[in-house]
Parts: C-alpha cells; sequence; structure tokens
C-alpha cells in the first residue's frame, strides 16, 4: 500500500471518482474520454495498490468501505485541481495568456452538500443563490441524523447534520436551532382535540399523526415526552417538507411543523399551545479548504444566524 496520498496516482483516483458518480465503467469512459477497458484498468491497479476491493461492480456500482475512503480522497483532489484551474483562469488573462486565443471561461466547480429537508424546503436555498453563478451545487437531501453518513462515506463535502461530533477528517460548528411546534387544522383540531392535546381523554393515542419517512422521529419524541406510545396512532407518510405541510392543513392528522414553516400560517393551529421541540443543527466540513466551500459555509453560517 501506497504510503502517503501522493502515492496514489491521480488518473487511478479519478477513475474511481467518475465511476461512483457516474454509475458504470462506461459512463465514467465518456467522463473522462477514455475506453471503458481503461477506466476497469485503472480501478484494478488501485485495488491492487492497496490490497483492497474498492468497488463492487454492480449496476450502478458502489464503493466498498475501503472504496469510500479513497473516493473521499478523489474528491478532494479533484476540488483542489478545479480550483486551482479556475485561478490560473482567472490570473491568465492579466499574466502572459497567449496573445489572441480564446479563454475559456471558467468551470463552475461542484460542490455536494447534505441536507436536510426542512432546512432545503426553508432558509438554505436563499443563502446558495447568490453563489449559484459561481459553484454548481450538488445537494443530497436526508434526515438531519443520517446526513453525517453521506460525508464519511465521501460522498458529500459537507453536511448540515444533527449530529455535533465531527466526522473524521471533518470540523463541525453550531448553526442554531429549528424549532418545531405540533399543529394542525381547525377542523382537525374540533374534531380530535377539543379540550387540548393532552386534555381530551387521550385521544393523541388515536388521532392520525403525518410523519415526513420513516427516518422522522420528531412526533414521536412529542408523543414519548407526553406519555403516549408512538405506535398507537395511524400514521401518513408524506416526503416531501411542502407537502407534509400541505397535508396537515388538509386534515390528514397533526404533525410537528418547522416554525419557519407555519409560524403565521393562519390555517394552522397549536394542538398544544407553548408545547415545541427544538433540534440543534450542525455544520460539518471537509477540514481541507476550497475556496468554494469557505464561500459557501460563510453564505450558510450568516443565513442561519438570521433564520435560525
Amino acid at each position: 500500500m501506497p504510503d502517503s496520498p501522493n502515492a496514489f496516482d491521480p488518473q487511478r483516483l479519478a477513475a474511481l471518482r467518475s465511476a461512483v458518480e457516474t454509475g458504470t465503467f462506461e459512463a465514467a469512459a465518456r467522463e473522462l474520454r477514455v475506453t471503458p477497458s481503461a477506466i476497469s484498468q485503472r480501478i484494478k491497479s488501485l485495488e491492487s495498490e492497496t490490497g483492497r476491493v474498492l468497488l463492487q461492480r454492480s449496476k450502478p456500482v458502489v464503493p466498498t468501505e475501503s472504496g469510500e475512503v479513497l473516493l473521499r480522497l478523489a474528491r478532494q483532489v479533484d476540488a483542489l485541481g478545479r480550483e486551482a484551474s479556475n485561478v490560473l483562469g482567472r490570473v491568465g488573462g492579466a499574466s502572459g495568456a497567449t496573445p489572441g486565443a480564446a479563454q475559456a471561461p471558467p468551470s463552475l466547480e461542484r460542490l455536494p452538500i447534505a441536507v436536510n429537508a426542512d432546512s432545503l424546503a426553508t432558509w438554505l436555498l436563499p443563502a446558495l443563490a447568490p453563489l449559484a453563478g459561481e459553484i454548481a451545487f450538488d445537494l443530497h437531501r436526508a434526515d438531519e441524523a443520517h446526513t453525517t453518513d453521506l460525508l464519511s462515506r465521501g460522498a458529500v463535502t459537507a453536511a448540515i447534520t444533527a449530529d455535533p461530533v465531527p466526522v473524521q477528517g471533518c470540523t463541525s460548528a453550531l448553526l442554531g436551532e429549528m424549532r418545531y411546534t405540533p399543529m394542525a387544522s381547525p377542523d382537525f383540531v374540533e374534531r380530535w382535540f377539543t379540550g387540548g392535546a393532552r386534555n381530551s381523554g387521550g385521544v393523541l393515542a388515536h388521532a392520525p399523526v403525518v410523519v415526513f419517512d420513516r427516518a422522522d422521529r420528531l412526533q414521536e419524541r412529542y408523543l414519548r415526552g407526553v406519555g403516549v406510545d408512538p405506535a398507537g396512532p395511524p400514521c401518513h407518510f408524506v416526503p416531501s417538507s411542502a407537502d407534509f405541510v400541505r397535508a396537515i392543513r388538509l386534515g390528514f392528522g397533526w404533525g410537528l411543523v418547522p416554525d419557519l414553516q407555519g409560524g403565521d400560517d393562519a390555517s394552522l393551529v397549536e394542538i398544544d399551545p407553548g408545547a415545541s421541540i427544538s433540534v440543534p443543527l450542525f455544520w460539518q466540513q471537509w477540514q481541507l479548504h476550497t475556496e468554494a466551500l469557505g464561500r459557501t459555509a460563510s453564505a450558510v453560517f450568516a443565513a442561519a444566524a438570521r433564520s435560525l
């Protein structure tokens, strides 16, 4: 095995990265403008160097645990290379580019970020919008409790997460807290909670509840907090932030709505006045610095300070 990251052939790393991102050796070959056999040979050589199987040859190809380690390195090498190319493109015209030669515009640096659905639906996109002409954002939606899984696998450069413990090779800093309030439509409240959610004869154990997806534990946390078995009430699963709130407005059930979405919504009312759940959010990112990552982090922290 190589003694240092510098010993890994950049072309072999690029083949690994492209195969994972495009899904097949054939697509990777098109992206890198080589033959599929060249992609296969480069990855086999990388596996020989490391003594590890790096990819599952499925469709799409999937990195193994060892492959995820080198995938993160491959993406870091790619990010640094793109940044260097863009910097050279900016300084070339001012310091000696060939006279009369057409200058290709700098390519957008691709920046993959894992983000929870509620941040994506509320405050994050306006934060990133001013940078969208210079950075190609690749947003991966996942529950805030699971976004660091993508970071640890090397699938993303940064993540908005509920986990304060930094992934190896990353930093972690608090962004703020998202506050959620249990809410329902007025008609649903009249039908189920005439005396309030906690004072309606144990009705919370039977009242339908709207849940984002099977990784969403917020409604479960609230029910356990008021002494109700979360396995009791029927659940509607609505895996879209906008449609989740819409389903509650339409009377499917009650649910925990982000204050950023439901705070001023007259079509929603609190089922348990004063009750709420706050979820701390952290920004984790590679310790490796690039200009695009640094500018994005600054924009995210500024928006979080205004919104959370």
